[in-house]
């Protein structure tokens, strides 16, 4: 029997145990929103100030800034699971902290900024260990449809934990939301010691947290195609913090509502991003990428002219389902360009530098616009902030998002290297020339071929790289690149991409002699080494 696209959609759940974290974390996302809404809300009663008022929003996406690419680090090389658990564990005591906080009347301005902090950094390491633990959750096949059903968790909690969340606040009290927050930590750290994954092998070239850490940052930086990502991501999510930054204000100030009402606009929230995420494969044919991105942002400016109108309550909730749609949108485009564009084994670590950006963006844009808001006053901060988006809107494409179609998975087309003795795996730094003998007719395709290959090396762990030609015979072009120790050269056989692959065989093509491209290796020899012999 044909599966129909529902049946595709929902798959993964029937995995015993991608349904049960699924659900656990669904449930543990509801109490995060439940307790942040609480948080923004005391805020305003704690203090008047709008910059104030926005650094509680500061304070939680800060940490993801700071944490996220040592937490996609630790993604790779710790035990996720035991890894999942004490992040839950630090959740549930920064709730725990709060409730108690809350009951005794006790929770200031400072308390407040510190625990939403310390919840940020529990949420920095949250998101790359999990995105990680996916894939070993369900067959390949319905990877894509597991990360779509991550992405409706997301929103269905969006949708109901901000709404939950200022009903129990209006009729119960912060602690009492606080309380309710920490029994869904109980439900995901249950659900993650129920959970017994099977151990993993012993990886012979298993990277530790330093080296893993300067390879990742070496592949961001070497990255053309993910830096245009960033940048876009950077721009756009530091212009669209406004509405999250200030909507506490606009619900008190502008609409006169109180804490059970500013749930319900979040809620709103939720609701437009998960008809949003409906709507998306519909939009994404027609409008392209570009297009999506665009209209985000228009849409959001659009909502932010008319939240400035202090327009009446139902015309405010039904702006913010559009804003809800056009986040949305804009959070999978580009989310889903970023995995288009990292391969496989940097994945976490890219994707904890997309994260760093976009929540440094939200966390910069928030403390801006409160502070626009406390200096020229909330409606002017409302709308320069559309009028920046409409521009931006137009600019940004001057930057055109690339189209992720390379395909990244490892080639595996190098042969082992041929070693007259073992080499020790910290021996280093290594010199690896590659020797063409081009015909001067191919000179120029051949380097814009190498430069688009120095992406690649460079990417894979190459620390330097630089193409020479020799000065007696001008066919011969030596590309050579360096890698900080033989351990990391070999990483890099494994790493090297199809993509890749297929710049070395369309040189390979312009390579004029009988036997192909020669490939030496050269390690560095200390002083000590030279009174040991071969290594």
């Amino acid at each position: 029997m044909t599966a129909t696209s529902d049946d595709s959609a929902f798959a993964p759940l029937r995995e015993r145990v991608f349904a049960v974290l699924w659900l656990a974390t669904v449930l543990g996302n509801v109490g995060s929103f439940m307790r942040d809404v609480a948080s923004a809300w005391l805020a305003t009663e704690l203090s008047t100030s709008p910059t104030a008022v926005a650094a509680v929003q500061a304070a939680a996406a800060l940490p993801v800034f700071l944490f996220a690419i040592p937490a996609g680090v630790l993604a790779d090389i710790l035990d996720r699971r035991r890894l999942l658990i004490a992040v839950q564990l630090l959740l549930a005591g920064v709730s725990a902290t709060l409730m108690v906080l809350a009951h005794t009347q006790r929770l200031d301005m400072t308390s407040l900024l510190v625990l939403t902090f310390l919840g940020g950094t529990g949420a920095a390491l949250m998101a790359p260990t999990w995105q990680s633990i996916v894939p070993a959750l369900v067959p390949k096949a319905q990877l894509r449809s597991a990360v779509a059903l991550n992405s409706l968790g997301i929103n269905l909690s969006r949708a109901v934990g901000p709404a939950a969340g200022g009903l129990l606040l209006a009729a119960f009290g912060a602690a009492f939301t606080y309380g309710v927050d920490l029994l869904t930590y109980g439900l995901v750290i249950a659900a993650l010691l129920w959970w017994r994954p099977p151990a993993a092998a012993a990886d012979p070239l298993a990277e530790v947290f330093g080296g893993a850490l300067r390879t990742g940052m070496r592949h961001a930086l070497a990255n053309a195609s993910l830096q245009r990502v960033l940048l876009r991501a950077a721009l756009f999510f530091a212009l669209t913090s406004a509405p999250w930054a200030l909507l506490p204000l606009v619900g008190k100030q502008l609409l006169g509502s109180g804490a059970a009402f500013y749930g319900v606009m979040l809620g709103a929230v939720g609701v437009g991003a998960i008809a949003g995420a409906l709507l998306l494969p519909r939009l994404r044919p027609r409008l392209g990428p570009e297009g999506l991105m665009t209209g985000a942002a228009l849409a959001c400016a659009a909502v932010l002219l008319v939240l400035a109108s202090a327009p009446a309550a139902a015309v405010a909730l039904a702006v913010l389902l559009v804003l809800g749609m056009a986040w949305i949108v804009a959070l999978t485009t580009l989310g889903a360009i970023t995995q288009a564009v990292l391969p496989n084994w940097v994945r976490g670590r890219g994707l904890a530098v997309y994260l760093t950006v976009f929540n440094g963006a939200l966390a910069g844009g928030s403390l801006a616009w409160g502070a626009t808001a406390q200096r020229l006053g909330l409606v002017a901060a409302l709308v320069v902030a559309a009028a920046l988006l409409a521009l931006g809107a137009l600019m940004t494409r001057r930057w055109p998002l690339p189209a992720g179609e390379d395909v990244l998975d490892p080639a595996h087309a190098w042969p082992e290297p041929t070693l007259a003795a073992p080499v020790a795996a910290e021996r280093g730094p290594v010199l690896v020339l590659v020797t063409y003998h081009i015909d001067p007719t191919d000179r120029r395709a051949a380097r814009t071929l190498l430069q688009q290959l120095a992406e690649h090396r460079r990417g894979d762990g190459a620390s330097g790289w630089g193409v020479t030609e020799d000065t007696a015979d001008p066919t011969l072009l030596v590309e050579w690149f360096t890698l900080p120790s033989w351990q990391e050269h070999l990483r890099q056989h494994h790493r090297t991409s199809h993509a890749a692959a297929r710049l070395q065989a369309r040189l390979r093509e312009l390579h004029r002699a009988p036997e192909p491209p020669a490939v030496r290796h050269l390690l560095t020899l200390h002083p000590h080494d030279l009174h040991e012999g071969p290594p």
